[in-house]
C-alpha cells in the first residue's frame, strides 16, 4: 500500500503538477525548472461538468494523485469501488466547495511565479542538503482538509487552503488568526519546504511515543522549530519567527560547526535553552 504523509504546520503549532523538466526525483540544476502540474484543472473540469473524458484523463494521468485525494484526504472509499465516481462527483456539489473551486481558478489560473520560487528555493535546498531528492510537484482542490501531501516522490498543493487570510469560508469555518495568517499564497512555498522536511526528517518512535505529555508537547515545538528555521534559510526570508525558531538559530551562532544535516539529527528532547 502507498503510504503518504500528511500534516499541517497550523495544527503542529497549535499543538506545541511539479516535476524536473530533465530529472524528476534527481539533482536540481540552476538551468532546470519545476513545471507545476495542473491536477486541479483537470479535477475541476469533472467536478464541474461531470465530463467523463476529464474522469478518464484523471485516472490515467494522474493515477497516484487521484487515489491520494479519493482515499486519503477526501476519505471517500476506495477509488476501485463502484460507486466512488458519483460520490466523488456528489461531494463536490457542496455550495461551499462551489464556490471554493471558483474562486481557485481566479487566484492561481497562473503559477508562475510559484515555479520560480519552487525552483530557487530547491536548488539551495540541496545545496544544503545534497542527498534530498527533488520531488514531483501538482496542485489540486480538496476540501479544506490538508494543505500540503507528501507521499512516493510526490508532494500535493491543496490550493483551497491558499485564498487569503480573509477568504469568507475560513471565518465561516473557525479558522483561527494565526491559521488563517497562513492561509496565503506566499506561504505556499515555505509549507511545501516544510512538509518536505518533516517527511523525510520524522520524529522517532521512541521520541514521539513517550507518556510524558508536556515533555512531548516541548518536543514538537522542538522539532518543528528546526525545520522551520531551515526553511527560513533555504528562502532566505524569516517567514517563520516563532520564539522556537530563535532558540535554534541561537544554537547554531554559538555551534558554527554543526551543518544542518546534523541539526536535523539531534534528538527533539534538546533543550536549547540551556545553550543561551
Amino acid at each position: 500500500m502507498k503510504r503518504w504523509f500528511f500534516l499541517s504546520f497550523v495544527c503542529l503549532i497549535a499543538c506545541i503538477g511539479c516535476q524536473w523538466q530533465l530529472r524528476p526525483n534527481g539533482d536540481a540544476g540552476e538551468d532546470e525548472t519545476i513545471v507545476i502540474e495542473r491536477f486541479d484543472q483537470v479535477e475541476m473540469l469533472y467536478l464541474t461538468t461531470g465530463d467523463f473524458a476529464a474522469l478518464q484523463q484523471m485516472k490515467t494521468g494522474y493515477p497516484s494523485e487521484t487515489r491520494a485525494l479519493i482515499e486519503d484526504v477526501l476519505r471517500l472509499g476506495r477509488v476501485d469501488e463502484p460507486d466512488i465516481n458519483t460520490r466523488f462527483l456528489l461531494f463536490f456539489q457542496d455550495s461551499t466547495l462551489q464556490t471554493l473551486m471558483g474562486d481557485v481558478e481566479k487566484q492561481y489560473h497562473e503559477v508562475d511565479d510559484l515555479s520560480e520560487q519552487l525552483t530557487k528555493a530547491f536548488f539551495r535546498l540541496q545545496r544544503l542538503l545534497p542527498s534530498v531528492e527533488i520531488p514531483r510537484v501538482y496542485t489540486q482542490i480538496g476540501s479544506l482538509d490538508q494543505s500540503i501531501v507528501v507521499g512516493d516522490g510526490m508532494l500535493g498543493i491543496s490550493l483551497d487552503k491558499y485564498l487569503g487570510e480573509d477568504y469568507p469560508a475560513y471565518l465561516k469555518y473557525g479558522y483561527t488568526d494565526e491559521q488563517r495568517m497562513m492561509m496565503t499564497r506566499q506561504y505556499i512555498v515555505p509549507d511545501c519546504l516544510g512538509f518536505y522536511l518533516l517527511s523525510r526528517y520524522p520524529m522517532s518512535e521512541d521520541q514521539s511515543e513517550t507518556t510524558d505529555s508536556l515533555a512531548l508537547h516541548n518536543a514538537r515545538r522542538n522539532y518543528v522549530g528546526r525545520i522551520q528555521w531551515v526553511v527560513n534559510q533555504v528562502t532566505e526570508t524569516p517567514v517563520f519567527q516563532r520564539e522556537e525558531v530563535q532558540l535554534v538559530e541561537d544554537y547554531m551562532k554559538s555551534h558554527r560547526d554543526t551543518n544542518i544535516e546534523e541539526l536535523l539529527a539531534l534528538p527533539v528532547f534538546a533543550d536549547y535553552h540551556a545553550e543561551r
